[in-house]
């Protein structure tokens, strides 16, 4: 990218906030850990140092050289990265009298080209322990709250010095009421940000990257029918065409006609893919099985037997796409000590080291929502786009106890009709994920004047940002009524629907 910023990442948990605020505000930006050295060229125009759990006066305190930093670009610190700021500069940090956790009204005390469009008193979020009792020489108080004098702050500095700014509290998060305009604020007036970062221009930017990197060879591309890999296969087809080999595997434990679709989706988006049905293959191997961490394993082999026997028919591919997505890549890399293996893409499993290929991974930059905008611009239908999260084993995550065709077909059914009831009426968008599970328990019930003895399905909906974590959805009670009569009355083997009011934590999404 032509201008970014980069985020030094101290073990915050508001550090993927603050890089997608930087991003809502169409700038580009990348989160590297703090000990990290930043390779300064002409597109960083700026840097912000995050929040931490530590302390700085803690003896193996996290620690950069922030002046070193600021004779660079442009500084902002946020929570510990404006106590750092302080203390390495020749200020004071000490232990607050008291912790100050959750909103607070901040009080602008001074006019600056950060603080613009910002009220005199708003509402900010706080999260410490410590406090900065005193600047550094040369510094002063651009902002206070009621029990902290020094809030926001910022270097005096000459014609020749780059700016250099600390917040005590956390504009990144939801509470703190103009915290996007301040992050704004730095980007566009501190930092010189033109605000270019957009879907198209990053089709057009990766598009053309992607023909630099490829050149003339063959991808080859293990697709799952989601959000990601679809968007990444279709930003590699755009660059090379039909040399990108996609390979769509079907376990027997997708969706209802979900491979059919899917396979018709992708011939609309003239994309190169081969189905491969291999549901026997995975239905065989699963028979019996009850551990969820048994089955993964088993379906994360196959899917590699399988794909690696489909890409050896592909002999000319040397490079592997893959639909990587930033907090993949933020997940695997700690702030505490070097960088640790990528996870493997969960629509591959992880690869065999025999299998020499280079990687392409259009999509290890963006976060999801960014993914579905550019996927928007690519054209990508939107019952696609718009799509639930689906786990990588599929259905036999969800299929409590032992797999068979049968109960797949039967979980299969029960999912289709509740997924259609959410898109009739108009829940679907409002939920981050809905799905059935089936589980190992027989009930009696009656149906005219027999008794039956039939599976129960239970019902899941949740709400939430990011999936990290999540509330169940509050769907209104005539439509479970709803859901719970078209399952038992067209879904021969289930006689019992019940809905799950977990949250995460302590519950997770999916029950295995």
């Amino acid at each position: 990218m032509s201008q970014k910023i980069i985020i030094l990442d101290f073990g915050s948990q508001y550090t993927q906030l603050i890089a997608r605020c930087v991003r809502e505000a169409n700038v580009y930006c990348e989160i590297q850990p703090y000990h990290k050295p930043i390779a300064f060229d002409s597109s960083v125009l700026g840097v912000i140092l995050s929040g931490s759990p530590c302390s700085v006066n803690d003896a193996d305190a996290p620690w950069v050289d922030v002046a070193a930093i600021n004779q660079q670009v442009p500084v902002l610190g946020v929570c510990y990265g404006a106590q750092l700021t302080a203390k390495t500069l020749g200020g004071t940090v000490n232990k607050s009298n008291k912790r100050e956790y959750g909103r607070a009204q901040l009080a602008l005390q001074k006019p600056d080209a950060l603080l613009e469009g910002v009220p005199t008193e708003s509402q900010v979020w706080m999260s410490h322990s410590d406090s900065i009792v005193s600047l550094p020489a040369g510094f002063e108080v651009l902002a206070t709250t009621e029990s902290i004098p020094v809030a926001a702050f910022r270097k005096i500095a000459t014609a020749n010095e780059h700016p250099l700014y600390g917040f005590q509290f956390h504009p990144e998060v939801y509470h703190s009421t103009y915290g996007k305009t301040l992050l704004q604020n730095f980007l566009v007036h501190i930092c010189q940000l033109s605000q270019d970062f957009t879907p198209a221009s990053f089709v057009e930017e990766t598009v053309a990257a992607l023909k630099a990197q490829i050149g003339d060879a063959h991808v080859i591309m293990a697709l799952s029918g989601g959000v990601d890999s679809t968007v990444a296969a279709t930003l590699i087809s755009k660059a090379i065409g039909n040399r990108l080999h996609g390979i769509f595997v079907d376990n027997g434990l997708l969706r209802k006609n979900e491979f059919e679709q899917v396979l018709e989706t992708y011939k609309q988006l003239d994309l190169n893919v081969k189905g491969v049905d291999a549901k026997a293959l995975f239905y065989k191997e699963l028979a019996g099985v009850n551990d969820p961490e048994q089955k993964r394993k088993i379906i994360g082999k196959l899917f590699i037997d399988v794909f690696d026997a489909e890409s050896k028919l592909v002999t000319e591919a040397s490079f592997l796409g893959q639909g990587t997505i930033y907090p993949d890549v933020i997940e695997s890399v700690s702030v505490h000590g070097p960088s640790v293996t990528i996870k493997s893409h969960h629509n591959v499993g992880g690869l065999p080291s025999y299998m020499q290929l280079q990687l392409v991974e259009p999509l290890r930059y963006l976060f999801k929502d960014e993914v579905r905008r550019v996927g928007r611009e690519l054209g990508i239908p939107a019952e696609m786009i718009d799509r639930h999260p689906f786990p990588g084993p599929g259905l036999a995550i969800r299929i409590l106890g032992d797999i068979t065709p049968e109960k797949a077909q039967l979980l299969q059914e029960a999912d289709a009709v509740y997924i259609n009831l959410l898109k009739k009426h108009n829940l679907y968008k409002q939920v981050w994920q809905a799905g059935t599970i089936l589980l190992p328990v027989k009930s009696v019930g009656v149906m005219g004047d027999e008794r039956t003895y039939e599976f129960t399905i239970a019902l899941r909906a949740v709400t939430s940002v990011d999936g990290m974590t999540a509330d169940w959805a509050h769907l209104p009670y005539h439509f479970l009524a709803d859901v719970s009569n078209e399952i038992i009355n067209n879904v021969k083997g289930i006689n019992r629907v019940v809905y799950d009011i977990s949250s995460k934590p302590p519950a997770t999404i999916e029950w295995e």
